[in-house]
């Protein structure tokens, strides 16, 4: 009894010392905020005291730094949640409308790999048709705290400069230098923004000369103080050498503070580098780390348009073959298309409705010019065109409001007509639930009709339902299948879902190094993929250091197309303003060799050129021979197998075999028909040097000496000479005489 006692009164003790300490934990805490309340009032009092009290509150952004303890002020992009770039919008040339827009802060508190559906949901609620500037960090997270100072008289007065050249350059385009003017005055007076503006400016050269000393200048005072597109800036310079000496570790160190910080640009180029091995040692892991989060933002963008579509034009099959398609439609051919519209020809209504939709192929998105030609259409009977108003009232813009109900009326009347898009159309409103009430089955019904008839977005929501067992039992390996189709067609998300269920294994056996090619293609459909039209279009109309130099930018993110376009441009010395002539070829040899390395063919041919000639290499006859086998052997280029059948047949680099030279000659005229000339040219010199190394192999006297006539028909050879003689002098005489008919 009394051991009970005393342990009752034990945790009755225990009890009052444990809410005793609560207490002064809670008078503690108290105490503490009094005292960072007083100490906030005397610091503003200090303020008042030193004369600031007068002057205007403005909100600033900034980052604590524990290293210095200095203040940096950091005034982000306000580019976020903005549409994709058109196609003709250049980097760094534009800004954004508006001086209340120009000093809107940014706030994004959302993880950018677990974004919420309400986060999605405002991105795409606050999208307008303002052009977007292309810098790469769309995704920069807030990092520290948010504080609030007050701007100097410095401070204001760039503030001041940069919105008055904001407004000249949205409004005016007489005022242009003017605007220019301003911006400059305003970067130096250490505007962030506005040295942004202007570093960027000088770098592409499109609304500046370029000048890369004062690029580098800005860039890496930007740098200093956490600027994420600054750093990534010089990464690019650093490793193009433009303005500085290359230095690949360097590049690697901005990139990496770059990517630190959220710059979609600069986890690309990290992802292709650990891809590659690239100044780091090659690691598929990394790749897949970094590609995956560049690709969840690229999905996170895509409506149910589709986005815009990105062109890649190679500048040498453009010279090769001058009247090949490129990609962009002519201005004549639009015209002749847009006049057949005007006359009420219905294909050409949907045709160019599709095209002002989605963008691309040269032509800006406008959804007010695709809803006109949409609207035109349908009220002719087009399902199509029914089924796309349907996507555009669906969705919704800043031309189409958004409505559900409309949406369904238009995808109803394509779908009773048979339409693949409008069927796709109503399985998403069942799928989703818009408009109507979720009906999974209904959705399956209508997607497989879509699918069917071969509708890539029916394939895409299909393998969907499969994955996550909408309406139907979960099947992992049909989920793959219809990806599989989805991504065939070109679509992203259909890239990008089998690129997650390849990273994670899911229905299949985990591939690291096929989750990296499929994340890589889908990061590379991101909108900033229009740089590269942006490119062509500098060196069609003769800018090439600028063409050259956003080439160079997306070849460093991983783009194939942009590094044969750089390594085109090198190999034909167009850029004396920004590299010496004997540095053309070492630096082009450097984008031919990443080039091949993703397994363009003639790059790979260029590799051997270069090797053979000694192109900013030493000549290695060897390494030529070596280069022209990859591609005969993985893509079997003509080219290719030409040169080796010439170097067989001179002994260079390989064996000296005749008969090899030939195969390969033969080889070469088989695989492609553009080669058959040339093969038959070298098969005619192949004969004759064969003739005559035959004719030096024998003795000509012993070979006389065989052909001696009395050795062969004795010592009466005369006579059997004059018989035939005579016999064929009887023939010709008998012949002659024959009545002629």
């Amino acid at each position: 009894m009394r051991r009970h006692l005393l342990l009752v009164l034990l945790i009755i003790c225990c009890f009052l010392l444990i809410n005793a300490k609560t207490k002064d934990n809670a008078i503690s805490d108290e105490n503490d905020s009094k005292t960072q309340t007083k100490t906030k009032s005397e610091s503003k009092v200090m303020d008042t005291e030193d004369g600031a009290s007068d002057r205007p509150l403005k909100r600033v952004k900034r980052i604590d730094d524990s290293a210095d303890d200095s203040v940096v002020q950091k005034r982000t992009a306000e580019d976020d949640n903005k549409p994709a770039r058109s196609s003709d919008d250049s980097i760094g040339d534009r800004v954004m409308k508006g001086t209340e827009e120009s000093t809107r802060e940014r706030r994004k508190t959302s993880s950018e790999d677990e974004p919420t559906d309400s986060n999605s949901d405002e991105i795409k609620a606050e999208e307008s048709d303002e052009e977007q500037e292309v810098t790469g960090d769309e995704d920069e997270p807030v990092v520290g705290e948010r504080e609030e100072r007050v701007l100097t008289e410095k401070e204001r007065l760039a503030v001041q400069l940069y919105e008055s050249a904001v407004a000249l350059l949205n409004t005016s385009r007489s005022d242009r230098q003017k605007a220019y003017d301003l911006m400059a005055e305003s970067a130096k007076l250490d505007d962030e923004k506005a040295m942004e503006w202007v570093a960027k400016q000088h770098l592409f050269g499109d609304l500046l000369p370029i000048d890369l000393s004062v690029a580098k200048d800005y860039f890496q005072r930007l740098s200093l103080r956490g600027n994420a597109n600054a750093q990534l800036f010089l990464g690019v310079m650093h490793s193009m050498g433009l303005g500085v000496t290359p230095s690949q570790s360097k590049a690697l160190v901005y990139f990496t503070f770059a990517a630190t910080s959220g710059n979609t640009f600069a986890r690309m180029a990290l992802a292709f580098r650990h891809w590659s091995g690239i100044s780091v040692m090659s690691s598929c892991e990394s790749a897949l780390n970094y590609y995956r989060k560049v690709a969840k933002r690229v999905e996170q963008d895509v409506s149910f348009s589709g986005g815009t579509v990105i062109q890649r034009v190679r500048l040498l099959d453009e010279l090769e073959n001058p009247g090949s398609f490129s990609g962009v439609l002519d201005d004549d051919l639009i015209q002749y298309y847009q006049f057949l519209a005007d006359k009420g020809d219905i294909q050409a209504q949907v045709g160019l409705g599709q095209l002002h939709y989605q963008g691309g192929r040269g032509v800006d998105q406008d959804h007010s010019r695709a809803l006109t030609y949409f609207t035109q259409a349908a009220e002719a009977g087009n399902a199509n065109a029914m089924a796309f108003l349907g996507k555009m009232h669906l969705e919704g813009s800043h031309v189409v409001p958004q409505s559900n109900e409309t949406a369904f009326k238009y995808f109803s009347m394509a779908a009773e007509k048979g339409n693949p898009v409008g069927q796709s159309g109503l399985g998403l409103m069942y799928l989703q639930g818009k408009g109507v009430d979720k009906d999974y089955h209904k959705a399956f019904k209508y997607f497989s009709q879509a699918a069917t008839q071969g509708w890539v977005d029916g394939q895409l929501q299909l393998g969907l339902m499969y994955l996550k067992g909408y309406g139907v039992t979960r099947d992992y390996r049909t989920a793959i299948k219809y990806f599989t189709m989805a991504s065939q067609s070109g679509h992203v998300l259909g890239f990008y879902n089998l690129a997650q269920m390849h990273a994670s294994g899911t229905g299949t056996l985990r591939s690291c190094n096929t989750a990296v090619e499929l994340f890589k293609s889908v990061a590379e459909r991101g909108h900033w993929g229009a740089t590269l039209m942006q490119a062509h279009t500098d060196y069609k109309e003769g800018r090439v250091a600028q063409s050259y130099i956003k080439y160079a930018l997306m070849a460093e993110l991983g783009y194939e197309v942009a590094q044969s376009n750089a390594a085109f441009i090198l190999d034909r010395n167009e850029l004396p303003e920004l590299f010496d002539k004997s540095e053309t070829h070492t630096r082009a040899l450097m984008y031919w060799s990443r080039s091949a390395a993703q397994g363009y063919s003639v790059a790979r041919v260029k590799l051997g050129d270069y090797h053979y000639y000694g192109f900013g290499t030493r000549v290695d006859y060897e390494m030529a021979a070596a280069q022209y086998r990859m591609a005969s052997d993985a893509q079997h280029n003509a080219q290719a197998l030409f040169n080796l059948g010439y170097m067989h047949e001179l002994g260079l680099g390989l064996k000296r075999d005749i008969h090899l030279a030939k195969r390969y000659y033969d080889l070469a005229a088989e695989t492609s028909l553009d080669a058959q000339v040339p093969v038959a040219l070298a098969r005619l010199k192949l004969g004759l040097v064969y003739g005559l190394e035959s004719l030096h192999e024998y003795d000509v006297n012993e070979v006389l000496d065989g052909l001696n006539v009395q050795k062969v028909l004795g010592p009466d050879w005369d006579l059997y000479v004059m018989t035939a003689l005579a016999m064929l002098l009887g023939l010709v005489i008998y012949f002659r005489r024959l009545p002629q008919p």
